[in-house]
């Protein structure tokens, strides 16, 4: 199933620093958040800004919220349009290049994964005023410290970067090079748009969404990074049960995954078309001969393998979840209205909660150790810093929504929803390993849940 479920994710970009992955994405927005009343069952992109994640164990997610927004390009022509982004690292500073369909390609940076970033150019990196194809950029910086930037739909383009990372480098253009150091590519079979450029084992692989519709998951391989390429086949071949897909591949903690795309979160409620998709993964791996292994369709694979537990002794942020279908987040003292006028610059890290709070509805967290660092004697308590202008009940089951109750707690008013304190209960029998369902009912008012924490 798809990791996140508070918002309509796409176009996956993970980014590893240190022991966490980073997960960009952008965002289709939810029918409430397009600012015009009828077009809100369109079956269109609604796309305003990008969005983060982040996790150590590849099961539970960590959402940041809004890292970006097409606010951050004060040149932009338009107010719909946040597509495939990717970011990446590059001596110390992290650049975010994006898509301004019709408007060439942006860069916005910041000191932090977390942002804020802005645009140091105030104009496009690259932009070929004779047509749109300057979409979906990707960009990889090899051994050598050459860093190269492809992008394009349905054509296929690179450029080589500057050492600044936001300048195209022009000199010794070859034949094959267009204006301002850009290289069209001859055609790659299959190809259509959303590559990822990456290298393994002394290949380069440049995966991306195949030739649409439906769109699956293909690449080619060179032993060069600006080609030629030779097509593979794909990675997850194509079905009527997907519209679209984009790749985006990284290795992590040994293991090398792809994400993706599908309709399947939108599924749970309808199956009428809309833009809503949703991001999700899965592992891969390589034949001796370099070529990766085909894996089949999302929800025909097994659940994702957890590289370590989760600690409850820590503050564990309520918006932390391996599921959590039903429930909104949003940062705090940030209104977004889904009007471009409305949204914020890029803020950086902000604290978030969850709200949206209904009967039935509950947070899974997979693989909590209730053992970690506590021997066999387990949790003895539970605390919720949360905020109410109303109650809610909330139970804490192991295993299910239906598994064995450990504890309950219930969250009172506290007289504004912008007023937080800790809600507490006595827990028992929560020893070893096992997934949490915090569970909620008798939900009335408006319920805002901050962080967790058990003793």
């Amino acid at each position: 199933m798809p990791l996140f479920q508070t918002k309509f994710t796409a176009d996956p970009s993970p980014l590893v620093v240190g022991d966490t992955l980073f997960l960009y994405t952008s965002h289709d927005a939810s029918p409430e958040d397009i600012p015009d009343p009828n077009e809100r069952n369109s079956a269109g992109f609604y796309m305003y800004d990008w969005l983060l994640w982040s996790t150590t164990d590849m099961v539970n997610w960590t959402e940041h919220g809004a890292v970006a927004s097409l606010k951050d390009f004060s040149w932009r022509s338009r107010d719909n349009g946040a597509w495939a982004i990717q970011t990446v690292e590059h001596n110390g500073k992290y650049y975010l290049y994006a898509p301004l369909h019709g408007h060439g390609i942006g860069v916005l940076v910041s000191d932090s994964p977390y942002g804020p970033f802005k645009d140091p150019l105030g104009e496009p990196l690259v932009w070929q005023k004779e047509h749109w194809n300057d979409i979906d950029p990707t960009v990889f910086t090899d051994d050598d410290g050459k860093t190269y930037m492809y992008w394009g739909n349905p054509h296929t383009y690179w450029c080589e970067l500057n050492d600044d990372m936001v300048s195209v480098k022009k000199d010794k253009p070859s034949a094959a090079s267009l204006s301002n150091g850009i290289t069209k590519l001859p055609h790659i079979d299959r190809y259509q748009e959303g590559p990822w450029l990456y290298k393994k084992n002394g290949w380069y692989y440049l995966a991306y969404a195949s030739t649409c519709c439906p769109e699956a998951l293909g690449y080619a391989m060179s032993k060069n990074p600006t080609g030629p390429w030779e097509t593979k086949g794909y990675i997850m071949r194509p079905t009527q049960r997907d519209r679209g897909n984009h790749p985006g591949i990284c290795d992590y903690k040994g293991h090398s995954y792809v994400f993706g795309q599908n309709y399947d979160l939108m599924h749970l409620e309808t199956f009428e078309h809309h833009e809503r998709r949703s991001v999700t993964a899965t592992e891969i791996t390589y034949n001796e001969d370099g070529t990766i292994k085909e894996v089949p369709y999302w929800l025909d694979q097994k659940p994702m393998q957890q590289l370590q537990w989760l600690n409850p002794y820590r503050r564990v942020e309520a918006e932390t979840m391996a599921w959590g279908f039903g429930l909104k987040s949003s940062k705090m003292n940030i209104t977004n209205t889904g009007v471009i006028a409305d949204m914020p610059a890029s803020t950086g890290k902000r604290n978030m909660y969850i709200y949206d709070i209904n009967d039935g509805e509950y947070i899974r967290l997979r693989g909590v150790d209730f053992s970690a660092g506590k021997s066999d004697k387990g949790a003895k308590s539970f605390s919720i810093t949360a905020s109410a202008e109303g109650t809610a009940v909330i139970t804490l089951r192991l295993d299910s929504v239906d598994g064995p109750v450990i504890g309950t707690v219930t969250v009172k008013n506290t007289g504004s929803v912008n007023k937080y304190r800790a809600f507490s209960s006595k827990v028992k029998n929560a020893v070893g390993v096992h997934d949490l369902y915090i569970c909620f009912s008798n939900t009335n008012g408006d319920v805002r849940l901050d962080w967790w924490q058990f003793k």
